[in-house]
This record gives C-alpha cells, sequence and structure tokens, in this order.
C-alpha cells in the first residue's frame, strides 16, 4: 500500500505529495495561482470580446452575465480536459483529486462552481485566499471541500 509521505512516479498515483517531505510540489503555488488568474481573465475577456459582435453587439447589456458564463464554460473546459485553466499550465501548476488523479468532468464542473460562489460572495473569498496563503498545501476553501490540491507540475 502506498505511503502518503511521497508521490509516486507512477502516473496512476493514488496519493499526493506531503509538503513535509516534498515542499518542492508547493513552492511559489500562491502567486503562480494569482498570475494564473489575471492569465485567466485575459483570456476570458478577449472571448468575449470575440462574441459580443456576433450578438449585434447586444451583449454589451449584459456584459457581467456574459463574462461569468464564458468564464464558467471556460475553466470547466480547460480544467477538465489538462487539470488546469490556460492561466494554470503557464504558471506550470496543476490541479489534482485527493488520490493525485487529474480532474474529470463532473470535478472541473464542481471546482468552477465553488471557485464561482466563492467570488460572488466577498466573504468566502477572503476566507479562500487566506486559506491558500496559509494552510501547508495552499489549498482554497473550494479545494478543502472537495479534497483537491495545486500543485507545481512536475518537469
Amino acid at each position: 500500500m502506498p505511503s502518503n509521505d511521497c508521490i509516486l512516479e507512477n502516473p496512476m498515483t493514488t496519493t499526493l505529495p506531503n509538503p513535509a517531505y516534498h515542499p518542492e510540489f508547493y513552492d511559489s503555488v500562491a502567486p503562480k495561482r494569482a498570475i494564473a488568474w489575471v492569465i485567466d481573465t485575459v483570456a476570458i475577456a478577449i472571448l468575449c470580446l470575440f462574441i459580443i459582435p456576433f450578438t449585434a453587439f447586444t451583449a454589451l447589456f449584459f456584459l457581467p452575465f456574459l463574462f461569468l458564463v464564458v468564464g464558467f464554460v471556460y475553466r470547466v473546459i480547460t480544467i477538465a480536459a489538462g487539470s488546469g485553466t490556460w492561466g494554470m499550465r503557464m504558471m506550470a501548476l496543476e490541479l489534482r483529486d485527493q488520490d493525485g488523479r487529474r480532474l474529470d468532468f463532473g470535478q472541473a464542473f464542481l471546482h468552477t462552481l465553488g471557485y464561482t460562489l466563492s467570488i460572488g460572495i466577498v466573504l468566502i473569498q477572503v476566507v479562500s485566499v487566506v486559506l491558500m496563503l496559509s494552510t501547508e498545501r495552499g489549498q482554497s476553501l473550494t479545494d478543502m471541500v472537495l479534497g483537491t490540491v495545486m500543485l507545481n507540475r512536475r518537469a
């Protein structure tokens, strides 16, 4: 039975790296997450700008809602396809579930739903940021609820 003290080299691993023994998986994850968020926000804005003309510019009347919907779909699809958004991938980060596997569509949907709820309620977002900065695995509130973790991608 594999130990929780290390991550196995097998891609079908069933454990997460222990931050006490493998801190390299968690080094600088919080600031990289912040930069990835900025990259993703810019990507979502560009997608929205691309969509607006196809709505005969009526999307300008509900632009925040369009941004929310496009962002939700973008995050679910990119996380399900590669266990991270484009921003996360550019920052060499990936989301893993409690067994160390990449997130599937259902997990990506739930993670995105948790993220969307947290950005909609300021207090929850503040708690998430504090948790990312203070917990040994750097998990947000959504990560803690789902058992997911953001890791530096292995080379």
